[in-house]
């Protein structure tokens, strides 16, 4: 299975709109982990069976739901359709093809891979 990397062009549309001032520790490399995130989304896997080389699987699900909660995700599919990087029928496969569900302006829920992540904690994980 390829993997998908954000664009130069998506990520200059994205770049702006990443939420900045944040506390805690300091966040790894957006690029890789958002790439990560639309990755898991696009091809629908286990957020434990994310491919290494987008960081850890557990970084990439919890930047997920932190910034779900947050409403950055719609934000961020406006950003890439107004710059004419996708279409916004493209922006909504990503989620509705993978059983994720945009529930209002603000966030963006999704049960089954919910559900997945806390699956990956009681079975081992084979690399």
């Amino acid at each position: 299975m390829a993997l998908f990397w954000l664009s130069d062009e998506m990520w200059a549309a994205s770049e702006p709109h990443l939420p900045r001032n944040q506390p805690g520790a300091r966040r790894v490399d957006d690029r890789r982990v958002i790439s990560g995130i639309l990755h898991v989304l696009k091809v629908g896997c286990r957020w434990c069976d994310c491919p290494a080389e987008y960081g850890p699987s557990t970084t990439v699900y919890n930047r997920f739901n932190r910034w779900s909660h947050r409403g950055f995700w719609l934000k961020l599919l406006d950003a890439l359709v107004d710059v004419g990087a996708v279409t916004r029928s493209a922006a909504l496969a990503i989620f509705s093809g993978s059983s994720h569900v945009i529930r209002s302006s603000v966030s963006i829920s999704c049960q089954n891979h919910s559900d997945k992540a806390r699956s990956c904690q009681s079975s081992p994980s084979v690399h």
